[in-house]
């Protein structure tokens, strides 16, 4: 099989089936091809079970600071708005009340300061303060048999979206392929891809593949491709494997608990699943891992190639794992896998959340979790939070951890403005289109404090969902 396209993409996870949407519905690139080495869409990191099913808006993740937060808060809502248009029966997302938990006086404390002083009360306004009582309204078990004396308070918001990222991903690629010129090609593995004088040559176990400009956004792997094309010499990977642990009928919403700040990793937390409210998922935890797929033998090879093994790698895993808050907090996790010792480990983290749980209350969750590829910069020794794309003549990598299900919607916006500069002006971008589809369907409030999507997708008014109403007080 030879085949000519403009526009090649690596990668059929969220961030690729996003960029597929975007460039097949809103641009008037000619053709387009994606390329995923699996059998299905979103297979690895992008599946229910692979993440915390999460869609982060940077107002209860008390890791990010302000300014993290205003930019994850945009692409948030360009897909939440998205899934308000498009799944109005809620078969790909939950909507829920969502928290941050302070307990006892210190983070009570952190968490005034934070609404308040550091401007997230102002950035998301549906975000409110609220006390012990409000908190056992929405949320019984996390009050329940808690010391009475014990401070609490909670920044919630009704913006709790639980999110099936494997089910939205197979949405943009349907939605894609509606459009002429549109090629999906699964259980295809890319070998190599060549840089020629005229474009590119995508090899793959299924032949070869020709296109003017490549987008690789293959996860962990999309480093291993630059490294291998001479990109990202400066640039190396932390692989953190998260694990979950299932309970019952526990939580209505999400229950976060404070993060400390130095910690790139998610705070652990407590969600109703998006498919069964019944099921009640605790973590992630963090745990250090040499591969760049969760269980795959093979991708430990891939580390090598991603690591380096030269002296910057080793000095910047060195510096970073030195650090007296993270090394610590890498030996605990290593603890929660550990059979016959991990419950107990974990269980404090569950029972901050729902104090009554029991070691037998809660089990690990087996075959559940991804890999989050934690960005190392080489040339600074240090870990870097966020994403990162690396550009070159005509190809672009995407690297993206947490969030970047979240914002894969803005990201696929910033790499379509990438992708027609490599086609030097020839196509162009309806911005207004894409966000007609996506953002402006996102519901909010107007300047005092009504919602202004009084009815939803599915025909709803505020009046009818009380979690709705609960913004409007």
């Amino acid at each position: 099989m030879s085949e000519n396209t403009d526009l090649i993409i690596v990668g059929g996870g969220i961030s690729g089936a996003s960029l597929l949407y975007t460039v097949a519905k809103f641009t008037d690139v000619d053709d387009v091809t994606l390329i995923e080495k699996e059998r299905e869409i979103a297979a690895v990191n992008s599946h229910r079970t692979n993440n915390s099913q999460t869609l982060h808006f940077g107002d209860i993740e008390t890791n990010y600071t302000l300014q993290k937060a205003e930019e994850v808060k945009e692409g948030a809502e360009l897909l939440a708005g998205y899934l308000e248009g498009t799944d109005p029966n809620r078969e790909m997302h939950s909507k829920r009340s969502k928290m941050v938990l302070g307990v006892g006086d210190e983070e009570v404390e952190k968490l005034e300061q934070r609404y308040r002083e550091e401007g997230f009360g102002d950035l998301f306004p549906k975000l409110r303060e609220i006390g012990r009582e409000e908190i056992e309204e929405l949320e019984p078990k996390v009050v329940e048999g808690r010391d009475p004396g014990t401070e609490l308070k909670a920044l919630q918001t009704p913006d709790g979206y639980v999110v099936d990222y494997g089910a939205v991903a197979r949405s943009f690629v349907e939605d894609a392929r509606e459009e002429d010129g549109v090629s999906v090609h699964l259980g295809t593995e890319v070998r190599n891809v060549d840089e020629g004088g005229d474009g590119f040559t995508v090899e793959t176990d299924d032949g070869d593949f020709a296109a003017d400009a490549v987008v690789v956004t293959a996860g962990s792997h999309s480093l291993q491709f630059a490294k291998e094309m001479g990109y990202g010499e400066d640039l190396s990977l932390l692989p953190v494997a998260g694990s979950f642990f299932l309970a019952g009928d526990l939580l209505n919403g999400k229950v976060y608990t404070l993060q400390m700040k130095k910690l790139p990793f998610a705070a652990v937390h407590g969600d109703a699943d998006v498919h069964d409210d019944g099921v009640t998922r605790f973590g992630p935890t963090a745990k250090v891992v040499p591969a760049l797929e969760r269980g795959e033998i093979s991708t430990v090879s891939d580390f090598a190639d991603v690591f380096g093994l030269n002296v910057s790698s080793v000095l910047s895993y060195a510096n970073i794992l030195a650090d007296p808050i993270l090394f610590p907090f890498v030996v605990r996790n290593l603890a929660y896998d550990v059979p016959a010792l991990g419950k107990r480990a974990f269980l404090p983290h569950v029972q901050k959340v729902v104090p009554t749980v029991e070691v037998d209350d809660i089990q690990r969750a087996k075959g559940y979790g991804g890999v989050r590829p934690q960005i190392v910069d080489t040339e600074n020794k240090t870990l870097d939070m966020g994403e990162a794309k690396i550009e070159g003549d005509g190809i672009l990598f995407n690297i993206t951890p947490s969030p970047g299900a979240s914002t894969a919607l803005k990201s696929a916006m910033t790499d379509v403005q990438t992708v027609l500069d490599f086609f030097d002006g020839e196509y162009a971008f309806d911005e207004a289109a894409f966000r007609d589809e996506t953002i402006e369907n996102f519901p909010r409030l107007d300047e005092e404090g009504a919602n202004s999507a009084a009815s939803g997708a599915d025909g709803s008014s505020a009046d009818d969902d009380p979690i709705a109403a609960e913004a409007d007080d």
